[in-house]
């Protein structure tokens, strides 16, 4: 499989055990609005590094989440690992800032409790439990906005679990599927069940499965 495969091949979770995907939530039709601006309940140090974002909604128009990408992209030394797509983006790095009306659910099929969280940049880790896991290593993480004191901070790896562990209050983290995009945007099904929403985070185009947890 190539770096730029369809995203929704992806098992973008720190430990990728596999699991049956719940086709009651995936089955439903959904919709991208762009243009959204950012929500008064992300704090204003967040919101004022946000670019537009995008309304999904399912096809009665109710809203499921909002998202926001940060206006430019992190940057970092490029790393060497074939298998990280996007290979200048720091570990721990601010991606953007994710909001639930209701609850929602993680690639994982974890439940996502309404509210505002940022989105952190991070890698599966590189280890004997995760081989064949997935082609990428890339995924975003979700961690409670309150417990993200500062967008401009860069977290190791192991803070960014951490911190996505308080937001699950499982062992696990809450992820969503994330890869290298081709520079298309919209939002599109993908296989029979996944939704990709294509996007830019500054200039680079990226790929994220926003709806679907991952198959066995």
């Amino acid at each position: 499989m190539s770096m730029r495969k369809p995203v929704s091949r992806l098992c973008a979770a720190p430990i990728f055990v596999a699991l049956t995907f719940a086709p009651a939530l995936t089955a439903q039709q959904y919709k991208s609005t762009p243009g959204l601006a950012p929500s008064s309940e992300i704090p204003a140090a967040f919101s004022s590094k946000l670019a537009p974002g995008f309304q999904i909604a399912d096809a009665s128009g109710k809203p499921y989440c909002e998202i926001w990408f940060v206006k430019t992209a992190p940057s970092g030394p490029k790393t060497n690992d074939d298998a990280v797509t996007l290979q200048t983006f720091p570990v721990g790095s601010l991606l953007g800032v994710v909001r639930f009306d209701g609850n929602g659910s993680d690639r994982r099929g974890q439940q996502v409790k309404p509210g505002v969280y940022a989105l952190r940049y991070g890698w599966m880790p590189n280890t004997g439990t995760h081989v064949g896991a997935a082609p990428q290593r890339d995924f975003g993480l979700l961690v409670r906005i309150a417990d993200d004191k500062d967008p401009s901070a860069t977290y190791t790896l192991d803070q960014t679990i951490n911190l996505s562990r308080q937001a699950s209050g499982t062992g696990h983290p809450l992820v969503f599927s994330l890869a290298s995009g081709m520079g298309s945007e919209g939002f599109t099904k993908e296989n029979d069940h996944d939704w990709t929403l294509h996007a830019k985070i500054g200039d680079q185009a990226v790929d994220m499965i926003v709806i679907g947890k991952v198959e066995a």
